[in-house]
């Protein structure tokens, strides 16, 4: 059985206190309890959640921990990866969970509730109309998402949240690489910039993960994100 103490130890350099993983064996038994009912997500064995999402879901902070956090967006969080874990591990960060189905923004709801967690909000909505909500664009100093969409729709959905100096980090599994390569064009038409891929690999687990990070360099023009569902079939 992995030690999820042990494993963010040696993953992040962090050791959770006795108070962070007692809110993460209530998120566990709760995603047990709610994925009987809704299927929230594909993974069902302790030991699996442990390490591909609370474990993965921590995986960030090997990027974000040298550089200002204050305000960070979860972008299609599902059941509140990796965004939960990382309130968690960065409680004085504010966090915003965004998905567009309402049964996982009720879990990420009844889990903040459960956990009393402050400073972090779940909005139900698409991101390509969030985004253009002047109270969320170009206001937020990270945006991540975790298997989402590939990088070039994936920048369309993230870049207008973060702000100038800002980033967003996409969690990737081993086509990561390559779809950075195709995504130079798009990430630079709306003001990013590729400046890292990081792999990194997790106990038990064969394949690689990568995380992608993009600076924003410049505002992102105002046509950007197109309309809800042209990313998608349309990407840049």
């Amino acid at each position: 059985m992995v030690s999820l103490r042990k494993a963010t130890k040696e993953l992040i350099g962090v050791t959770l206190n006795p108070f962070q993983l007692s809110l993460l064996d209530k998120y566990l038994m709760e995603l047990d309890e709610w994925n009987d009912r809704y299927n929230l997500t594909a993974i069902h064995e302790p030991e699996k959640i442990r390490v591909k999402h609370f474990l993965d879901s921590f995986s960030p902070y090997l990027v974000i921990k040298n550089t200002p956090a204050k305000r960070l967006i979860d972008i299609g969080t599902g059941a509140g990866f990796p965004g939960i874990p990382l309130k968690i591990l960065l409680p004085d960060t504010e966090v915003i969970l965004v998905d567009s189905i309402n049964k996982k923004t009720e879990f990420c709801q009844h889990i903040i509730n459960s956990l009393g967690l402050n400073g972090i909000h779940v909005i139900q909505d698409r991101v390509e109309r969030l985004a253009r909500d002047t109270e969320f664009r170009e206001k937020f100093d990270w945006a991540v998402a975790r298997a989402v969409a590939k990088l070039p729709t994936l920048s369309e959905y993230m870049l207008p949240f973060v702000k100038i100096g800002g980033s967003m980090l996409a969690m990737k599994g081993d086509q990561g690489p390559s779809e950075a390569q195709t995504a130079h064009q798009a990430v630079s038409m709306l003001g990013g910039e590729l400046t890292q891929i990081k792999r990194l690999t997790l106990p038990g687990v064969t394949e690689d993960r990568f995380l992608i990070t993009i600076e924003k360099k410049a505002s992102t023009p105002e046509k950007y994100p197109r309309r809800v569902g042209v990313p998608g079939k349309k990407p840049l």
